[in-house]
């Protein structure tokens, strides 16, 4: 007869188990709910994303979904719970909820069994708004000079919008009729609820990253304070805040002022306000330039005029109604001028031949040749000195006399004993 083989015992931790040795889908499930049911009731806060309530049930069915984060929880709550509540809870409403953390094994989620719910005041979500304001604002999210300015005339206009709203018949018809030729990329989403922070996020960064819109409009008609929270959420303010394309927050609430209005590029007061903000009206643009075409046909009539009266008055001097007239009076002042230079010159020249002449009768009565025509005589020895004296003459030496006309040789005479 065979033995009975006990089955193998099961590890007793998490960090003993093995590929040979692993824990069943229920004992993990097991142990799961083992360590949540040792959790204290806790105050968690949320949005209600869904109610589900049947007549004749003790039980109520909630989604409660994070404010920042697309992420939720299933709430078990009795109905008499929510039957003492001052307002009925509706879907989109933020809640406190003390609840009991626990986990289902079959189905292996984590759920929680509330035991109160109470509504979010309007006096403390202002108060939080404010502090999360201030905290924004220290971090520079607000800061002007952050801010980008818009295009003059972009050439495609990003639309997050309602669906089917007014909003977006306001933005659109009233840009196109300011310039019919713009054009729309337009993303319908949620604007109210608990899907408006994660569609309008990821409707804002599908536009942010097409290249060929040039900015970005956030729209909403308005609503209660209630209604225009999403559009204060910090993950929302901060995904405006890290687009690199220019937003415009259109809200159309003047009253309460989300603060998606404080972190956009630029604040219109309605959608139809939007729209005169992003595109020019090409009426107004074609009247400016019809006005600069005019002031510039002004200046250039008023220029020509003015050229012409100056030309005019040029024309009407002597000088340009005979050209010739100061040439001809240079001409004779120039032939004044050589006149007077020839005068000058022949006078020096007469002046200079009277003084010639007059130095050539002084050179010639001083001349020796005038002494020689009145009859005296040069005696030279035949070196060419002049004698001067009887006894510088040897006897026999060949003199030379010179006279006015020639000159002969002489032997001096010896004189008798």
């Amino acid at each position: 007869m065979n033995a009975v083989t006990s089955p193998k015992p099961l590890p007793e931790r998490a960090s003993d188990t093995t590929a040979e040795d692993p824990w069943p889908v229920r004992l993990l499930s097991m142990k799961i709910a083992d360590y949540v049911d040792k959790m204290s009731v806790l105050w968690v806060e949320g949005q209600v994303l869904q109610v589900s309530r049947r007549p004749g049930q003790a039980t109520a069915y909630l989604t409660l979904r994070d404010v920042d984060v697309d992420m939720s929880l299933s709430v078990t709550v009795r109905t008499t719970t929510l039957d003492a509540m001052a307002v009925a809870l509706a879907e989109g409403a933020r809640v406190v909820v003390q609840a009991k953390p626990a986990f289902w094994t079959k189905r292996g989620t984590l759920h929680l069994d509330a035991r109160q719910v109470r509504p979010v005041g309007v006096g403390e979500l202002l108060a939080r708004l404010e502090h999360l304001k201030r905290v924004l604002a220290s971090e520079g999210l607000f800061d002007h000079d952050r801010k980008r300015p818009l295009p003059f005339l972009p050439r495609k206009i990003g639309l997050i919008c309602g669906r089917a709203s007014a909003a977006e018949k306001d933005v659109v018809e009233n840009a196109r009729r300011r310039w019919p030729a713009v054009q729309f990329e337009i993303r319908a989403v949620s604007v109210q609820g608990p899907n408006t922070v994660p569609e309008v996020s990821a409707a804002l960064r599908e536009l942010d990253t097409d290249r060929s819109v040039d900015v970005i409009v956030i729209t909403r008609g308005g609503g209660s304070f209630e209604d225009l929270l999403p559009f204060s959420n910090e993950a929302l303010v901060r995904a405006v805040a890290e687009a690199v394309t220019p937003v415009v927050s259109a809200i159309g609430h003047d009253i309460d002022t989300p603060l998606l209005d404080f972190v956009a590029d630029l604040r219109a007061s309605t959608p139809t306000d939007a729209a005169k903000l992003i595109v020019p009206d090409v009426s107004e643009q074609r009247a400016a330039i019809e006005q600069t075409r005019q002031r510039v046909w002004r200046a250039l009539t008023s220029r020509l005029q003015s050229e012409r009266r100056l030309l005019v008055s040029l024309r009407s001097r002597p000088v340009m109604a005979d050209p010739r007239a100061m040439i001809t009076v240079r001409r004779q002042e120039l032939d004044a001028l050589t006149d007077r230079a020839g005068q000058r010159v022949r006078a020096d020249l007469r002046r200079a031949g009277d003084q010639v002449t007059h130095l050539r009768a002084q050179v010639r009565a001083l001349s020796p040749l005038s002494t020689l025509e009145r009859g005296y005589a040069v005696v030279q020895h035949a070196d060419g000195r002049i004698v001067m004296d009887r006894a510088e003459v040897d006897a026999d030496e060949l003199l030379r006399v010179r006279v006015a006309r020639g000159d002969f040789g002489v032997r001096p005479v010896t004189e008798a004993p």
